[in-house]
């Protein structure tokens, strides 16, 4: 019910403001507006640089969207009117792009920078309490970003920190676990890695005969893949499962991750068995039958695996790979007598 009315508000927010734009056009290219081309321009261009985005903000001024959203309308609204409007019924719209304009341009400018002065701070405060780096830069961003963007920002972010950034080896201490160095995952990703350079350059010289433009747009989009795919690899050893504070913290690199109280735990359990995924049973590795799992903890209570750029799935029963299982066995087990 709350999803359903979240889309309805978005549905709202957004559709009205380009419902508006949309009314503009139509009239730009109605007979009406041959009838009286100087009148409709002036009201078209007042309704495209400060009705319409007056509106946007209205909408959202009570939502966690952010703010700044409202200058794409405006910097939208500017292009539009110079397309439809003829150029000699622009002299409004020419005195918004040399007066106002560059107003604007300078607070975005000066805000950005405050933004990121402020987020600098965030994460420096979050980084001392928190080892991880990408859990920390995720904190951070939460206070300024909405939800699902502060997400997306922090994953882009940490896939280059840990794909060219961070190369110092990390020495695990005794309540934390790695799981990448016997499962063949890495490996696996390198393959992956190898296949898509090898498919994007036939593909290349084979499409560019037909577009240039669209052989180097795949191409680009197929070695972004590859540097997310390898960041993601990477950050893999820096972020090892851990027990701290009466919690269990399983990561799986970028891919995916989740927290679950010791005192949630019902069983944990050391098999190799394969196990049917379903709405309660999930594997920690999204890779799922691409690799194997050595260890099964079942929970009391449901919990939430959060997955790349904040995907959500639950589960009662979760499955994952640890490199020295009986350890971890022991770790969990004393945690819960404790």
């Amino acid at each position: 019910m709350d999803t359903l009315i979240y889309k309805h508000r978005n549905l709202i927010t957004f559709g009205i403001p380009l419902f508006l734009i949309l009314s503009v056009i139509i009239l730009a290219s109605s007979s009406v507006f041959q009838l009286h081309p100087k009148a409709l321009s002036i009201g078209i261009i007042f309704d495209l640089v400060l009705v319409i985005p007056a509106i946007y903000f209205l909408l959202i001024r009570k939502r966690k969207i952010p703010k700044i959203t409202t200058i794409p309308f405006f910097i939208a609204g500017i292009v539009i009117a110079s397309i439809i409007i003829p150029k000699d019924f622009q002299f409004y719209l020419t005195q918004v792009k040399n007066w106002v304009l560059p107003i604007v341009e300078t607070t975005v400018f000066f805000l950005i920078i405050y933004k990121v002065r402020q987020l600098n701070k965030i994460f420096k405060k979050e980084r001392s309490q928190d080892r991880d780096f990408y859990s920390a830069l995720k904190s951070a961003t939460a206070q300024l970003l909405p939800k699902k963007l502060s997400v997306a920002f922090s994953t882009e972010i940490a896939v280059i920190y840990y794909g060219f950034f961070n190369w110092k080896n990390r020495k695990l201490s005794k309540n934390e676990f790695s799981y990448h160095k016997s499962s063949g995952t890495i490996a696996l990703l390198l393959v992956f890695i190898f296949l898509i350079l090898v498919e994007t350059s036939v593909v290349h010289l084979l499409l560019q005969k037909w577009s240039i433009l669209a052989a180097w747009i795949l191409s680009i989009l197929s070695i972004y893949t590859c540097i997310q795919v390898f960041g993601i690899m990477r950050s893999m050893s820096k972020r090892p499962i851990s027990i701290d504070n009466g919690e269990l913290k399983l990561r799986y690199g970028l891919f995916s991750e989740s927290t679950i109280s010791i005192s949630n735990i019902e069983e944990i359990e050391l098999s190799t068995k394969s196990i049917e995924l379903d709405d309660t049973t999930k594997k920690l590795s999204p890779l799922g039958d691409f690799e194997s799992h050595n260890v099964v903890i079942k929970l009391k209570e449901e919990e939430v695996l959060f997955g790349l750029y904040g995907l959500i799935s639950k589960y009662n029963n979760i499955a994952l790979y640890v490199d020295e299982k009986e350890y971890f066995k022991n770790e969990i087990n004393n945690a819960l007598q404790q």
